[in-house]
């Protein structure tokens, strides 16, 4: 263990970063790394890996994308309860939003669940590649599955909209 390493495991209690008073992990960033990294002790503990070249670029990158993929997340989730909550865009749903509200609710509640689960999976799966020195950052044939779904949904969600309010109006 380095001076480096050692100085970090005998750090002061922090709670703004570090809430279970966990030791870091230290992630040797080699080719020959065959564990999982979100597996090593302490499982809580904060992954500290080498700032070698772009690394710190490429890490916060990742964490900028599995924001991205929780804020999709979030809204999807506050359109489905919006849409089962009030599923009209005047003052009295006509029979037809009624009938769909729950439906596209649900559909869009699942949807979210479903960003939610590729941005953890695609965080994941980078970081891991990370630490064995095998990154390679694009995005693969389930998130590009994933994002076509959603853009279909909401779409279709928008094509619904504007044609219930147009024969409601007439």
């Amino acid at each position: 263990m380095d001076a480096i390493e050692e100085a970090l495991l005998n750090e002061p209690y922090n709670p703004i970063y570090n809430l279970w008073k966990a030791k870091p992990v230290f992630v040797k960033q080699d080719n020959s790394y065959d564990r999982m990294v979100f597996n090593e002790r302490p499982l809580l503990g904060p992954l500290l890996f080498e700032n070698n070249a772009s690394d710190a670029r490429d890490h916060a990158a990742n964490e900028r994308t599995f924001l991205s993929w929780l804020r999709l997340s979030v809204y999807m989730a506050v359109v489905s309860v919006a849409i089962v909550m009030s599923f009209h865009l005047k003052s009295q749903p006509t029979e037809i939003e009624k009938k769909l509200a729950v439906p596209f609710g649900v559909i869009f509640w699942l949807l979210a669940i479903a960003c939610l689960a590729s941005g953890i999976a695609n965080y994941i799966r980078t970081v891991t590649r990370y630490s064995r020195r095998r990154a390679l950052v694009q995005s693969g044939w389930k998130t590009q599955m994933v994002f076509t779904v959603v853009a279909t949904a909401i779409v279709a969600a928008c094509i619904l909209f504007l044609s219930t309010n147009a024969s409601s109006s007439r």
